[in-house]
Formats: C-alpha cells, structure tokens, sequence
C-alpha cells in the first residue's frame, strides 16, 4: 500500500501544471492571459491563475478599469482562479458624485471654482473584492466598493451595484440573485475546503473531483481537505 502511494506521488509530482507566470498559457492564442502577468497599476492585485479573455487585445482589461486616479487610492482585489470575459469594466471611486446635496456637478474641479468642496468630501465606497472561482460574463459592469463572493456567477451585461454572496448566481440591471448554487450547507463546506489555496500539485491530482457534481461527496477529497 505504501509503495502504491509512493508510486503515485512521485507520478503526481512529475506532471506539468500551468505555469501561472507565463502571460499566454495557451499556445498560439494572445487573446486570453493569465491576468496578473500583465497588470501595470499596483493598485490592481490578481491572484494566480485567474484569466482574462479579449476579441480584441487583452490590454483592454486596465482600460477598463474606469476612474481609477490615484489620488482616490482606491484598489481592485482579484482572487485566485478567476475566469473573466472580455468587456468587463469596472468602476472605481473616482466617478462618484455628489447625490445627495443640491447638485451633482462637480463645479471643484474646473478653474475657478476650486473652493466648492471646502470641507467636504465625495463619495468613497472603498476598495473593489472580486473572490476565488469567480466567473464574470461578458460586458458586465462592477460598480465602485463591490465585493463578489467567492464562486459566484455574474450574467453578461450585468451591473453589479452591491454585494453578491458566495456561490450565488447573479443577473440583470442592477444585479439580482437568479438562485445559488448549492445549499448552505454545501456552501459552508467549500468555502472551508477553499480548494484555491491548496498547493498545486493537490489542486492537479482532484482536478476531476472538482469539476464533477458530487465532488463533495467523493471520499478520497474529503479526506484529502481533512488533512490539509
């Protein structure tokens, strides 16, 4: 029994994985990377893995990310193992206006006029979260200060104004709950399990646990995540 394990860890360990620093992980195919290999702006973090994927050129993902000045010093969070699709934008702090005093002008930042906001301030929601296992359909918008949980579905053409939960799926303008996609207790379990954070050699050996139904129910994965 010991030496079929040894056999089968030393064949583990002898595989190729993804290399997530290699910007085009698919050969001859620019139009999707592994995103943090291209990311300029250090107020944008992205976790390994995580892909992006453009008809046009995958440089377009920062210039997607609107208003995003660095006086406002806000940041946008990117978890690990994240799919997202081309034409997702995202909102950042630099584009609130005033909305609840008399006018939503903002007369402080032409010449002039710089005296407008003494003592006041604009909105600030905060930083951007975007969890692990995410997925975001194409032309889905994320406004400022949003966190998506982990797992979660975002519909194309989305506008996503507040929190989205775990494992939810989500659609439509703005963005509501369509369903979730498992039970809460199956929820408790993955987001415990929190197989994005296992070494890679683990996360290749379950690979097709993991994009199986009853993953959770396969003996060999709960006792794997026991012992991790």
């Amino acid at each position: 029994m010991k030496d079929s394990k040894t056999k089968t860890e030393s064949t583990i360990n002898q595989k190729k994985f993804p290399d997530p620093n290699q910007t085009f992980p698919l050969k001859g195919y620019e139009q999707l990377c592994f995103l943090k290999n291209i990311i300029r702006n250090p107020n944008i973090i992205v976790g390994d893995f995580t892909y992006y994927h453009d008809f046009e050129d995958v440089k377009n993902f920062e210039r997607n990310v609107k208003y995003h000045f660095d006086f406002t010093g806000d940041k946008l969070f990117i978890g690990k193992f994240c799919m997202i699709a081309s034409g997702v934008k995202f909102i950042m702090n630099g584009a609130n206006h005033l909305s609840e005093a008399i006018s939503s002008f903002p007369f402080a930042i032409f010449e002039g006029w710089e005296h407008a906001m003494d003592g006041k301030a604009y909105p600030y929601k905060g930083d951007t979260h975007i969890g692990n296992d995410v997925w975001l359909g194409n032309d889905v918008t994320i406004m400022p200060g949003v966190t998506i949980g982990d797992g979660a579905i975002v519909g194309a053409n989305s506008v996503v104004t507040k929190d989205v939960p775990a494992y939810s799926i989500v659609g439509g303008n703005p963005a509501n709950i369509i369903k979730m996609r498992f039970s809460d207790e199956r929820i408790k379990e993955l987001l415990k399990m929190a197989w994005w954070n296992w070494p890679i050699e683990k996360i290749s050996a379950h690979v097709s646990e993991l994009t199986g139904k009853d993953f959770m129910q396969n003996h060999t994965l709960k006792t794997s995540s026991k012992k991790e």
